[in-house]
């Protein structure tokens, strides 16, 4: 055993086990409270396993899953920001994060984890591309079981939810079409208010 490659490994862990209290901005399913980066990373695996069938491309399930596991990672040092507010500053910030947080890991494992979290960000493969489906699906799914959830909430119109979701399409059309329906329709709801 190399005990300086297992005591990295446990830092690594200590140090991720923060992503348990960030907030995120939408309210789980059937609580009136926000998830944390832990519980909408768990959930969008299990949605991983689950959907993989309505993937556009084949994809090798356990890179989705790696991808989806350690995405909200590089929230520990900044927190959330709603997709909708997203700009560049953020995406640097999270680079600076993701490299801090992974150069924990032994040399292999924080190139490959490093090299993982970059694909997702630039939805580059059929995997990351999947995979970023997933972690943009959830938080409409929280909205529209809500009637709307957090969208009025942050005056995040309909224009913006297809706008910034509709690349759904790229890693799952048939996801895609069904969202896009289940989002006008809530809008409509909303709309009659």
């Amino acid at each position: 055993m190399d005990l300086e490659r297992l005591k990295q490994q446990m830092n690594f862990l200590h140090e991720v086990d923060k992503v348990k209290a960030i907030l995120r901005k939408t309210m789980l399913f059937h609580q009136d409270r926000v998830e944390n980066d832990a519980e909408h990373s768990w959930h969008i695996s299990l949605m991983a396993v689950v959907l993989q069938e309505y993937s556009n491309e084949p994809v090798d399930l356990l890179r989705v899953l790696k991808m989806l596991l350690i995405h909200d990672l590089v929230e520990i040092d900044h927190g959330d920001t709603m997709v909708y507010d997203k700009g560049a500053q953020q995406n640097l910030e999270e680079e600076e994060t993701a490299r801090r947080i992974f150069a924990m890991l032994p040399k292999e494992q924080s190139a490959e984890f490093l090299d993982l979290w970059q694909e997702f960000e630039a939805r580059k493969s059929p995997d990351a591309r999947y995979a970023t489906v997933l972690d943009r699906m959830e938080p409409v799914l929280q909205n529209l079981f809500r009637q709307g959830g957090t969208w009025p909430k942050y005056s995040i119109t309909r224009q913006q939810v297809i706008g910034v979701n509709q690349w759904i399409a790229l890693g799952s059309q048939d996801i895609w079409d069904y969202l896009e329906e289940q989002i006008h329709q809530c809008f409509d709801s909303l709309d009659k208010k």
